[in-house]
């Protein structure tokens, strides 16, 4: 009888995925800006491996769409255009709003808390004057808010909307006259979520994608401010 092969558990991550994992946060952080070209010869350099793991690093980004590849010119980081941010936003608050029923027919009181804790990092944040500080946990805000739901498919997929997310919140830098009004935003997400108010925590988090698209886009979203709450 013939053996069956199976796979087996890793220790650790492979290279490609923890050489893909550091050239996102690069992107997301804006460190590679959107048209910056990637050159794997340069890459492997500095990163002392061969050139293969950070071809397949590339190629996976280029699949999440933070990589785009031009046909005899390279790999660039993705530049996004108004209809792309639109989607980003869409998508993602889609995403987040699935999470979010899920923590409310579950422990709405529990997961308020937890989110109530990003939003005191963020106000600490904000109160030293720390905007990068704050834009992460902006980030950790929503992250938690979908890994809370331990749904592993929405977390996939919400992983790679939020390295976008990154990319577009620094253009939001210097788009808020009051980061209090940020902090505010996030305190009533995660108090609606905490009094278990389904109906106001979807009219938040559409609000919430509403005011940031305003920000970002204030000539394509305008129309989108009646629905503020």
């Amino acid at each position: 009888m013939k053996r069956r092969e199976e796979l087996r558990p890793i220790a650790q991550e492979s290279a490609p995925a923890l050489i893909a994992g550091q050239l996102r946060s690069l992107i997301g952080q804006g460190v590679l800006l959107p048209g910056a070209q990637l050159v794997e010869m340069e890459i492997a350099g500095k990163l002392r491996v061969s050139r293969g793991p950070v071809r397949e690093a590339i190629q996976r980004l280029t699949q999440e769409g933070l990589l785009v590849s031009v046909r005899n010119r390279g790999v660039f980081v993705a530049e996004f255009t108004e209809v792309d941010i639109q989607d980003i936003y869409r998508s993602r608050t889609a995403i987040e709003k699935a999470a979010a029923g899920v923590l409310i027919g579950a422990d709405p009181e529990q997961a308020g808390r937890e989110l109530l804790e990003c939003v005191g990092a963020m106000e600490e944040a904000r109160t030293a004057g720390d905007t990068e500080t704050m834009s992460e946990a902006d980030i950790a805000f929503h992250e938690t808010l979908v890994s809370l739901a331990s749904s592993p498919r929405l977390s996939r997929m919400h992983g790679t909307l939020l390295t976008e997310t990154r990319m577009c919140l620094n253009r939001l830098e210097g788009r808020y006259a009051d980061e209090a009004v940020r902090v505010a935003e996030h305190r009533a997400i995660a108090e609606a979520i905490r009094d278990g108010d389904h109906s106001l925590v979807m009219a938040r988090l559409d609000a919430h994608m509403d005011d940031a698209l305003y920000r970002l886009l204030p000539h394509v979203a305008a129309t989108a401010a009646g629905r503020r709450v």
